[in-house]
């Protein structure tokens, strides 16, 4: 690549875990809160996520928007076991499990810094019914593609496809971002090139090797 060209022309970004802080925390304090033995959460989620789609596991079944919420919650619940023997509550368990899920201001600065070089940025993710700051992703992002509202999920081809038509782009000039590598493996199966989310400094690094203009250092981040 010359000093002046770029790697992209395009940037799709997931939301949870990427353009947060990292689910897991959220997972964790959830979790404690609630009393619930974490193993038992982690079996359930391993056993629903392992199985393909067609399977029509709950967290698929969510995520496409063909399961309610209150049917997740509830038979999530089923699943659980607390470290007291006490039954699993829940109505609300969604909105408890994402309640310490915060905006990771950084990278929302690295997608301003984005569109300030002429890239097109996009936001591309799977919805647990979570709560997104609309009125903020939808003044940053475009396209906006949420599983939930489209019926179709990550790392399924489709969605990425509904995307790629959005921007406009061809599929090699685009980059995905994600922090589950399954999504990032099935951007790379439609043609994109695809980056696995770890922290945004290394983030940041890494498309600035794409995007010769792009400020390599967050602000007050001196080299």
């Amino acid at each position: 690549m010359s000093k002046h060209a770029r790697g992209v022309d395009a940037v799709l970004f997931d939301y949870g875990g990427v353009l947060t802080g990292p689910v897991r925390d959220s997972i964790a304090a959830w979790l404690a809160a609630d009393g619930i033995e974490p193993e038992s959460f982690s079996r359930t989620l391993r056993d629903w996520m392992s199985r393909d789609a067609a399977d029509g596991t709950p967290v698929h079944r969510l995520e496409t928007g063909a399961l309610p919420v209150a049917a997740f919650e509830a038979l999530l619940a089923a699943e659980l076991q607390t470290t007291d023997g006490r039954v699993v509550r829940p109505d609300g368990m969604l909105s408890r499990l994402f309640a310490g899920m915060q905006a990771d201001s950084a990278m929302f600065e690295l997608v301003e810094d984005l569109r300030a070089t002429g890239l097109k940025v996009g936001l591309l993710s799977n919805s647990w019914a979570n709560t997104y700051p609309r009125a903020r992703i939808d003044e940053l992002f475009d396209p906006v593609v949420i599983s939930g509202e489209v019926g179709l999920r990550k790392p399924h081809a489709a969605i990425y496809e509904l995307a790629l038509g959005s921007l406009v782009v061809p599929a090699d000039r685009v980059l995905f971002i994600d922090d589950a590598e399954p999504n990032v493996l099935g951007a790379r199966a439609v043609g994109l090139q695809a980056l696995l989310h770890v922290d945004h400094l290394s983030t940041r690094a890494a498309l600035t090797e794409l995007v010769p203009n792009l400020n390599p250092h967050p602000k007050g981040v001196t080299a």
